[in-house]
């Protein structure tokens, strides 16, 4: 049965962070951790951020998340939280503090641990409650402002995505101001990550007829705009625009992902590699998009219509160009996956939420194919 979630309420333009103190205020928030990461930090963004503030020095930073979230460090974040009489999480950055910011808010309410918590063990009616959340996106791809899950790199090695409607923050301010001058690469990966969540949404195999018109709305301004918000970091109508796609991506994925998404996860929580999600999600795309063509000769079209290409186009090959043309990575070799890793990533791939929406059965075999093909 189909979830026809879309609840929270998004103040969506340029120059809505000046909004932040109302946000707050209307969620009663009044001593907030801002959850974010160095990077934010170093380039003055977070401070930009803060200066909006009524009185700046209520908010406590938390900095620390990486690159990857892990359950080592929500566990940090939530410690600073309680010690600073926080009474609400306010995420601020990409889509590893969004995730981050999740579980914080979602163990300041409901307690420990966080494993009890997963979906696919019957978790969600452990859900207690969340903290009050708002989240600020400072790129244009996870749309984690938007969606009901979030996804930690658990201290036994699994990546677990955890989903819940409780997750959705209550409020969210999308301001593509924030990503002005994002560098072309990080543009391309979020960029690249926001299509493939509008992809997958659009096929995975839940019947969601809304959640599908918003995804190939999103897919449509994503691929028309990505390579101008690639080549241009100041061009206020392709961020906006690529915002716009990355926040309905996340609506629309509420509808399920896919195969992509599995094999992403699986790789991302190799943690010496360090691999950036949306990366991964660009240079695994093309394989998984030719894997699940016969499955889905109805909803193909869709997709060619949406991207503005010839009806008997080849998907695959249009993302690979489009992956060329942003200087991402040709395969997963580049980004340092070799083939002895598939052994362990493949258990990983097989149990993922993301899984059980593809519109293929995959196999364990399925997915060390699909690894070797996209090496």
């Amino acid at each position: 049965m189909p979830m026809l979630n879309f609840q929270n309420q998004i103040r969506f333009d340029l120059g809505a962070i000046t909004k932040l103190p109302d946000t707050l205020n209307r969620q009663g928030i009044q001593r907030p951790l801002l959850v974010t990461d160095r990077g934010l930090r170093d380039n003055g963004l977070l401070d930009r951020i803060i200066g909006v503030l009524e009185d700046s020095s209520s908010a406590k930073t938390y900095d620390g998340t990486p690159g990857n979230p892990t359950e080592e460090a929500v566990a940090e974040a939530l410690e600073f939280y309680q010690e600073n009489g926080c009474d609400g999480v306010v995420c601020v950055g990409g889509g590893s503090p969004m995730d981050l910011g999740k579980a914080v808010a979602l163990l300041a309410d409901s307690g420990g641990p966080l494993a009890q918590y997963d979906p696919l063990k019957g978790g969600n009616k452990l859900v207690k409650g969340v903290a009050p959340l708002i989240a600020i996106p400072t790129t244009s791809g996870t749309g984690s402002e938007a969606s009901v899950g979030f996804v930690i790199s658990m201290s036994d090695g699994r990546k677990l995505t955890f989903a819940n409607p409780k997750f959705l923050p209550r409020l969210a301010i999308c301001d593509p101001e924030l990503t002005l001058g994002l560098p072309p690469m990080l543009t391309a990966a979020t960029g690249m990550d926001a299509i493939t969540h509008c992809i997958e949404a659009v096929l995975a195999t839940p019947a969601n007829p809304p959640a599908e018109g918003i995804g190939l709305d999103g897919l449509w301004r994503g691929w028309r705009h990505i390579k101008r918000a690639v080549d241009n970091g100041s061009d206020r109508t392709a961020r906006w625009e690529m915002m716009m796609a990355s926040t309905e991506g996340a609506l629309a994925f509420v509808k399920g992902l896919g195969a992509v998404h599995s094999m992403s996860h699986a790789a991302g929580r190799i943690k010496e590699l360090r691999l950036h999600h949306g990366t991964l999600n660009a240079v695994i795309l093309p394989t998984i998009l030719r894997f699940n063509e016969e499955a889905c000769l109805d909803t193909y079209p869709r997709l060619r219509q949406a991207m503005g290409l010839a009806a008997n186009a080849d998907l695959a090959k249009a993302v690979e160009q489009l992956n060329a043309d942003l200087g991402l990575p040709r395969g997963l070799s580049e980004m340092g996956l070799t083939e002895e890793l598939i052994e362990d990533m493949v258990p990983h791939a097989i149990s993922d939420l993301a899984t059980m929406t593809n519109p293929k059965k995959v196999s364990a075999k399925d997915f060390a194919d699909l690894y070797r093909q996209a090496m």
